[in-house]
């Protein structure tokens, strides 16, 4: 393409001459994503938009070409002008963007075959009290183990697995994409680098079976809803004869039916009759560790107010500290009263005054003043 007919690098690139680096990495990511060649196989069209692309980009994250072809052009990298050609460091330049638009980052496969198992994850529902003390529990999952007949190489007994013809043990081929070459998984033995003839009959060639495993997990006291435990090794088997996944332990508190936890502390509503609220009183709550505390009610008691009751709540996780226990009182109003309580009621509401109840007698007091403000 001679100098008169090449597309101005910034056009190229959608971005105006005064774009940053980060504007220009940004643009050139999105560009090459869309007309990459293996993205749109077998059109001549976008390999061509790719490769310009890709000069217009080699030039104008360099400060000093860019520099250059500001001032004079495509003329700057013709004829020996330090052309924006790709040598080797074109395939370092692009190699994070090529990892980010194609996924080739971790995709390597272990030598020889191996490879982690998978990690597992298995929900277990606990009781706040359980959460409290910690306990041993016993579970039972179905895990992949190492194939005992194959030893986890996956060959029938007496064979061995042969090194992958396609790609020399290697794992990975390379493929010539125009003026560049790119690395990928080797399609014939899925990066492993070997190829197994013979399978184990006993599982399939994948060097690792089935089978129910029974473990004991252990939950420390104080542990909260959401909580993840995890055991190392305990997952899935290595694919022929690679490392183990972990398994990981999610916990779930149920649903009390007294508490309700915030932290380490704990909350519960207890009803008390008029009277107790009015005369005072006292009654019995029981607590976490299976107890019970008593708690005093002074005369006057209104509804809603809390007694905080200390070290009654939860253990914190992997701490001697104790959160509190916070216990509501509601005060019931009495329902199905008798004839006799009924006059009993009506007579306490005659003698009452503001001094026995203040908080109403305050707020009609306002609630007066304020409709005879407004009548003036």
């Amino acid at each position: 393409m001679s100098t008169s007919t090449k597309r101005c690098y910034y056009e190229t690139l959608e971005v105006e001459r005064d774009a940053d680096d980060s504007v220009l990495k940004s643009s050139f990511r999105k560009l090459a994503m869309k007309f990459h060649p293996d993205r749109n196989p077998g059109d001549d069209t976008s390999e061509v938009k790719f490769k310009e692309i890709n000069e217009a980009y080699e030039v104008l994250k360099d400060k000093d070409k860019r520099a250059a072809y500001d001032r004079y052009g495509h003329a700057a990298f013709e004829q020996g002008g330090g052309g924006a050609g790709f040598g080797a460091g074109f395939a370092s330049s692009f190699s994070d963007i090529f990892e980010d638009l194609f996924g080739m980052a971790g995709q390597r496969g272990g030598r020889g075959g191996r490879e982690r198992g998978a990690d597992l994850r298995y929900n277990m529902e606990i009781t706040l009290e359980e959460a409290f003390g910690g306990k041993t529990a016993q579970i039972e999952i179905p895990v992949s183990v190492t194939c005992e007949a194959c030893s986890g190489i996956g060959a029938k007994a007496g064979t061995k697995p042969k090194t992958c013809s396609t790609c020399g043990g290697a794992g990975r081929v390379r493929q010539s994409q125009g003026f560049f070459t790119l690395e990928r998984t080797c399609p014939g033995c899925q990066g492993r680098g070997q190829m197994i003839e013979d399978a184990c009959p006993s599982c399939s060639g994948q060097g690792r079976v089935t089978r129910e495993r029974n473990l004991s997990v252990n939950i420390p006291p104080g542990v909260e809803d959401g909580t993840r435990i995890r055991l190392a090794g305990e997952g899935e088997a290595g694919v022929r004869g690679g490392p183990p996944g972990d398994l990981y332990i999610f916990l779930s508190l149920a649903q009390h039916q007294f508490f309700q936890r915030d932290g380490a502390d704990l909350h519960c509503r207890v009803p008390i009759s008029m009277v107790t609220a009015a005369l005072g009183g006292e009654f019995e709550v029981p607590t976490i560790e299976k107890g019970k505390t008593k708690v005093k009610v002074p005369a006057g008691t209104q509804s809603s107010r809390r007694f905080r009751i200390a070290s009654k709540g939860m253990p914190v996780l992997r701490s001697r500290q104790m959160g509190d226990m916070y216990v509501q009182v509601v005060v019931e109003t009495p329902q199905n009263l008798t004839k006799k309580q009924q006059e009993l009621l009506a007579e306490f509401e005659k003698l009452s005054s503001g001094n026995t109840q203040p908080e109403s007698e305050g707020f009609f007091t306002k609630v007066k003043d304020f409709f005879g403000n407004r009548a003036s």
